[in-house]
């Protein structure tokens, strides 16, 4: 049997192709981005493609399950709240062709504004959710989840996590099953839910419950593991692992199949031990159900262990009072790195000029998160993607009842713009606002590692495809007049544009154009540096945030090795003592070379 070392989003990838899976949507979001990008890998068999949103991907997915083809969409745990509609229904409704429903949760934050556990939304939902603890079980339960998604007629949910999205494990790999015959067939009683059509299936949904608790006892990766002593372990996902570690004599239930719930399994396993402690990260999901069955046995869980972060060895050994003995490496030897926009970025122009002109902003999720971290500190609030829109018109809009009005706007992505802006510029217009908001357009989806979206004129698959400009579609589409592009590297432009439209009483859009730095793969730039014989040490350069420039004998310096050449450091110079090296090399400010670099050619 052939095996190969993958991470847990591979190894869903190739469960996607193994299993038939025909369609695959996705909106990227850390840490489930990779499974749609290995999934393309498999494009002559699977159709795959970047939705707007999550609602919209899966919805997509949805739609293609009523043909008899077999689906899946993914996205990151905070997505499944953009989806949570459809969700409900698609539980309602049921699938024709097997339908998968990734949420890659993020306990510990890494890179998230919450800690949510959606398999609280699958008990919500009532679907079935299955938690892999290794790339293997990663692969295998995409084909299971299928296989339960066509026999139940249900949406089931495969709830990843971050470390298991992330970690790689060996996978055996298998051939691929038979797709079923895709042809659509008319059935509105299944498919139109009308109040009177909700009822009926509402007691289908239970009932169909009833027999998945009884297939959840009987499943084959829910299973009891004998130990050497009278404490058992339940766990589930990567804390199994965890788990494992720590607790050598152990009985252990290792469910992979948490709702619904296995109880019978569950009471088999208890009758052989006197305590018993459930590892789980975040809520609670398991150990309500162990104590509703089991109310007479000592069950240890979330009374003892935190509710936060991530359940490694370490946190389950400290809660327990005891030491972890493995050996660690001392990240208090390693410098500071604060977060900070990358060089030569084409936000930091609009978030330094922000600064300077006191104005308050309402951000959203994206790298210009960073813009409200020192030293540009020109962001105050950044709550879900869209929000920064829809947040600083409900500002306008309380000070105005009240008399009072602020300098203000809101900032958002490109790829933001087409996720959830676009409903809340809708409402500024309709509303009668007056807010500014300013659309950062780097024609990529940079903080998840540039995947396309409608702006970039490519599909997932790299086809070509319609550019949607958003600028035009804003001043065409939604007819806003004050509709303006400016050079993300034009200092100047930049601030007189600011300047101008947040004194205006009309709403008004300012797109900052410039792509991604980063885009230009392995260019060689031409650099800038310091005249340190001009240099008076003012310190504005240093202002940008710029990871380029830094100081020497108290006069700024550019590292020329992480210098783009994007100039904006030179603008902001009042002694004209940052100029080009005399070294040679693409120059940043040259459309024809950015088309060249941009096309994959160096």
């Amino acid at each position: 049997m052939q095996k190969e070392l993958l991470s847990g989003n591979e190894a869903v990838a190739r469960g996607a192709y193994e299993a038939g899976i025909t369609f695959a949507s996705a909106y990227p979001g850390t840490p489930s981005t990779e499974i749609l990008e290995n999934i393309s890998k498999y494009k002559e068999d699977i159709h795959c493609q970047w939705g707007s949103n999550e609602k919209t991907a899966l919805e997509e997915a949805l739609g293609a399950s009523f043909t008899g083809a077999r689906s899946i969409v993914a996205m990151k745990h905070v997505g499944l709240n953009v989806a949570a509609d459809p969700l409900f229904s698609a539980s309602y409704i049921g699938t024709t062709g097997g339908f998968i429903i990734v949420s890659a949760d993020d306990p510990g934050m890494h890179s998230s504004q919450n800690e949510q556990d959606n398999r609280n939304y699958a008990i919500a939902a009532k679907i079935p959710v299955l938690e892999p603890s290794d790339s293997q079980e990663a692969k295998e339960f995409v084909i299971e989840g299928i296989k339960i998604s066509e026999e139940y007629n249900t949406p089931v949910m495969l709830r990843m996590t971050t470390r298991v999205d992330h970690s790689k494990s060996s996978v055996e790999l298998g051939k691929r099953a038979a797709t079923p015959e895709i042809e659509y067939k008319k059935d509105a009683v299944k498919r139109m839910l009308l109040p009177a059509r909700a009822r009926v299936k509402h007691v289908e949904v239970e009932k169909r419950q009833k027999k998945l608790k009884e297939f959840s006892t009987k499943f084959k990766y829910n299973y009891i593991i004998k130990g050497n002593s009278k404490i058992g372990v339940v766990a589930s996902g990567i804390s199994f692992q965890y788990a494992r570690d720590v607790f050598k004599d152990a009985w252990f239930l290792k469910i992979s199949m948490p709702y619904p719930f296995p109880e019978k399994l569950f009471l088999e396993f208890a009758k052989n031990v006197d305590k018993i402690y459930i590892i789980e990260e975040n809520d609670p999901i398991i150990e309500n159900f162990a104590r509703l069955a089991a109310p007479e046995k000592e069950i240890i869980g979330k009374d003892l262990f935190p509710l936060n972060g991530e359940m490694m060895p370490d946190v389950i050994l400290s809660t327990l009072g005891k030491k972890d003995l493995t050996p660690k490496f001392d990240i208090s030897t390693l410098p500071i790195r604060p977060p900070s926009l990358c060089a030569g970025c084409p936000h930091t122009a609009t978030f330094y000029n922000l600064n300077l002109q006191k104005v308050y902003v309402t951000g959203d999720i994206g790298c210009y998160t960073l813009g409200g971290l020192p030293p540009l500190n020109a962001m105050d609030t950044c709550v879900c993607m869209g929000a920064s829109i829809t947040v600083g018109f409900g500002i306008e809009k309380a000070l105005e009842k009240a008399g009072k009005k602020i300098k203000q706007a809101a900032i958002i992505g490109d790829s933001t713009f087409f996720h959830s802006g676009i409903t809340g510029l809708n409402d500024i217009i309709y509303n009668k606002g007056r807010s500014t908001v300013i659309i950062l357009d780097n024609s990529i989806t940079a903080m998840t590692g540039h995947q396309d979206n409608p702006g970039t004129g490519k599909t997932l698959m790299q086809e070509e495809t319609q550019k949607i400009d958003i600028a035009k579609l804003i001043k065409n589409g939604l007819e806003l007049k004050h509709t303006y592009e400016v050079d993300g590297y034009d200092v100047k432009a930049i601030k007189e544009l600011l300047k101008r439209e947040l004194e205006r009483d009309e709403p008004s859009v300012i797109v900052v154009k410039r792509p991604c730095a980063l885009l230009f793969k392995k260019a060689q730039w031409s650099p800038m540096q310091v005249d340190a014989e001009k240099c008076i040490k003012c310190n504005l350069c240093l202002k940008l945030g710029c990871p380029a420039i830094t100081t020497k004998n108290e006069k700024a310096f550019i590292v020329e090795d992480l210098c783009t050449g994007c100039t904006v450091c030179s603008q902001v110079c009042p002694v004209d003592a940052i100029k080009f090296t005399d070294k040679h090399g693409f120059h940043i400010h040259d459309t024809s070379i950015q088309e060249y670099l941009i096309g994959g050619k160096k």
